[in-house]
């Protein structure tokens, strides 16, 4: 009896990448660390004060993000206000250069655990969040250029005017000999025009 489905060939699997095979490792490993971190030092300083500790770096998240947002959506409302008035430098660039980072480390201080508070708190400083900022931008930037050569227009363009089969599609409208519009097949009454 057959039921229609191809036996799976296993010689011809798709090979995993490295990054998702050791990421769910390491996410172990990091709640692992972080849960017989936080035991030690509830022995060492007590619950009381482990817990007060975690209530903190709760807090400080939280407000860390709450100012990297607002910060964020400032620079967007100046952004698109100088773009409206014909600016062609926007005022609230330069200043957007860390929000991202900001938020991640707001996330890391939420998170419950000394490890990630660690690593929010080194994120809060300004000389490792840029130097962090400008080598994230340059790994983007070269990944980026090795992966296609162009711009994301240059790809949305491609894709959208090639069909799968590789012909060229061309928007535009069937006029019959009559002179009306309307499709191939000879429907009667106009259709409207193919918008983009």
């Amino acid at each position: 009896m057959t039921t229609g489905i191809p036996p799976r060939n296993q010689s011809a699997g798709v090979r995993r990448s490295r990054t998702r095979t050791l990421l769910p490792l390491g996410v172990a490993a990091w709640l692992v660390l972080e849960i017989w971190l936080l035991t030690v030092v509830a022995g060492a300083i007590g619950g009381f004060a482990l817990f007060l500790l975690l209530v903190a770096g709760f807090v400080l998240g939280s407000v860390t993000m709450k100012s990297a947002g607002r910060r964020a959506f400032q620079n967007l409302n100046a952004m698109l206000q100088s773009r409206q008035a014909g600016s062609a430098e926007p005022t609230g660039e330069r200043r957007a250069e860390g929000n991202g980072l900001l938020m991640l480390a707001g996330l890391f201080l939420i998170i419950p655990g000394l490890i990630s508070d660690a690593v929010g708190l080194v994120l809060l400083v300004p000389p490792v969040r840029s130097a962090l900022s400008r080598y994230m931008g340059r790994t983007v930037e070269r990944k980026m250029n090795a992966a296609a050569p162009g711009t994301f227009g240059d790809a949305f363009q491609q894709a959208r005017t090639h069909r799968p089969g590789g012909g060229t599609v061309i928007q535009g409208e069937v006029i019959r000999e009559d002179g009306t519009p309307g499709d191939a097949r000879g429907d009667e009454g106009p259709r409207p025009p193919i918008t983009p």
